[in-house]
C-alpha cells in the first residue's frame, strides 16, 4: 500500500480512505494516477465498476 500510495502521489490514508469507501467520490486525477501506477486503463476500471457495483455490508466496508 505504501509503495502504490508514493508512485501515485497521494497518501497512504487517502489511498485506504478510497479503498473502503469513506471516500465514496474520489478525485478523477487520483482515479487515474492509481489506475496508471497499477498499469489498468480507466476503461478497464469502469468496466470493473459497472460489473462489481460496490455495496455496503454490515459492517460499514465497500464490498
Amino acid at each position: 500500500m505504501v509503495d502504490v500510495a508514493a508512485a501515485c502521489g497521494v497518501s497512504v490514508d487517502t489511498l485506504r480512505k478510497i479503498e473502503t469507501g469513506r471516500i465514496p467520490t474520489p478525485a478523477l486525477f487520483t482515479v487515474a494516477a492509481v489506475a496508471a501506477t497499477l498499469d489498468i486503463s480507466l476503461d478497464t476500471l469502469v468496466a470493473a465498476c459497472r460489473d462489481n457495483p460496490a455495496t455496503e455490508d454490515d459492517s460499514g466496508l465497500i464490498a
